[in-house]
C-alpha cells in the first residue's frame, strides 16, 4: 500500500546579526550537523531525507532501527550529529553520508549518530498548520510518552534570554549558534522565516573551479549566484590542507561546456598579474569558508579565503547572494 503522506520540504532560516532573543520567540541551539527530516509510516517504512532532498536512510541504519520506537505516522525535523571526544564531529557525518550496507553498519558502530529533534511535523495527523508552541508541546509529549533515549535527543528550547545566552558558551563542543522561531508561527515548507545567529565567523560559497586537477585540487575558485541566477566569481582560497583536498576531490565533477565560467580567465590575485591555469568543475558543491569583509570594486573578496570544509548537505541556493553577505 503506497504511503498516504510525504515528508515536506524543510522550513529555513535567514541570518540575523545579533544573538538577541526577542519577546514572542523561542531560541534553540544551532547544531553542527546534517539537517534531516525523518518519517515513519504504518508498516515500519522509514525515510531520512536531507535538506537538499537526498536519501540518507541507508547511511544511518542505527537511526532507522531506533525509529521502531516512534508511533506510526510520525514526522520529525531535526539534525543528525555525531559526538567524538566530547565534541560534535561534522567530518564523521561527511564520511558516513555515502556509505551503504555493510560499510554503513560498520560506520554506525564506529561513529554512532544521534537525531536531535527540534520539530514535530506529524503525529497521526499533519501538525504543520499548528503554531510552533503547539508543535513544541507535542514534541515534548512524544519524548515523554515513549521514553525516547539515545539515539533520540530532544533539542532544548527556551523563551528566556539568559538561558539562550548561556548556550552561546557551548561553542567549544561544536555548537554553531542560535535559531530563533516565532511562537505563533506555522511550519511553512521552504519558507525562510526562522532567524539564525552563527557565532562561527564563517560563510558559504560555491566551488566553480580549481587549480590542480578535480581529483587533486590545490586551491578552489569560489562563486555566488547573483539576483538573476548567474554565478559570479568572488575569490580564491589559500592552499587546501590535505583533509579538505581529499573531501573536495571526492565530490567534484569536471565542468561541461555549459559552465557559466567557460572562456573566463582568472588572475592569481592578491597583487599578482599572473594568469591561473584552472579546471572548471560542476558548480554544485558548497564550501564553508573563513573570510574577512574587504571587497574590491567588483564585489570580490580582496584577501585570501580559507576553505574550512565541504558542505555536501547544502546546495547553491543555500549560499548568500553575490554581494549580500561576508
Amino acid at each position: 500500500m503506497p504511503p498516504t503522506w510525504s515528508l515536506p520540504e524543510p522550513m529555513l532560516a535567514t541570518p540575523t546579526p545579533g544573538p538577541t532573543l526577542h519577546p514572542g520567540h523561542a531560541a534553540e541551539p544551532k547544531w553542527d550537523g546534517y539537517r534531516a527530516l525523518l518519517g515513519r509510516w504504518t508498516g515500519d517504512r522509514v525515510m531520512i531525507r536531507s535538506r537538499s532532498g537526498g536519501n540518507l536512510t541507508p547511511a544511518f541504519p542505527e537511526i532507522v532501527a531506533a525509529a521502531s520506537e516512534l508511533p506510526d505516522d510520525t514526522a520529525l525535523d531535526g539534525e543528525l550529529v555525531v559526538w567524538e571526544d566530547d565534541r560534535l564531529a561534522f567530518e564523521r557525518l561527511q564520511q558516513r553520508a555515502h556509505r551503504r550496507a555493510a560499510t554503513a553498519a560498520r560506520a554506525a558502530e564506529q561513529w554512532p549518530a544521534h537525531f536531535v529533534a527540534f520539530d514535530l511535523l506529524r503525529a497521526g495527523t499533519d501538525l504543520t498548520s499548528q503554531p510552533y508552541r503547539t508543535r513544541r508541546a507535542a514534541l515534548e509529549r512524544l519524548f515523554a510518552d515513549h521514553s525516547l533515549q539515545a539515539p533520540w535527543t530532544l533539542c532544548p528550547s527556551t523563551t528566556d534570554p539568559k538561558k539562550a545566552a548561556e548556550w552561546l558558551e557551548w561553542s567549544a563542543v561544536g555548537l554553531e549558534g542560535l535559531v530563533f522561531k516565532r511562537l505563533d508561527q506555522q511550519y511553512v515548507s521552504g519558507f525562510r522565516a526562522w532567524r539564525k545567529y552563527r557565532f562561527r565567523h564563517t560563510t558559504e560559497a560555491v566551488v566553480g573551479a580549481v587549480t590542480g586537477a578535480p581529483t587533486a585540487p590545490t586551491t578552489a575558485l569560489l562563486g555566488r549566484l547573483d539576483a538573476s541566477g548567474r554565478l559570479q566569481y568572488v575569490g580564491r582560497t589559500t592552499a587546501l590542507n590535505l583533509s579538505v583536498r581529499q573531501a573536495l576531490a571526492a565530490e567534484l565533477q569536471p565542468g561541461g561546456t555549459a559552465h557559466p565560467w567557460t572562456g573566463w580567465t582568472f588572475s592569481a590575485g592578491w597583487g599578482s598579474r599572473e594568469q591561473l591555469a584552472v579546471q572548471l568543475v560542476e558548480p554544485v558543491m558548497v564550501a564553508e569558508i573563513a573570510v574577512d569583509v574587504s571587497r574590491d570594486a567588483a564585489g570580490r573578496w580582496r584577501h585570501p579565503v580559507r576553505l574550512e570544509r565541504v558542505r555536501s548537505d547544502l546546495i547553491p541556493d543555500d549560499v548568500p547572494l553575490f554581494g549580500k553577505d561576508a
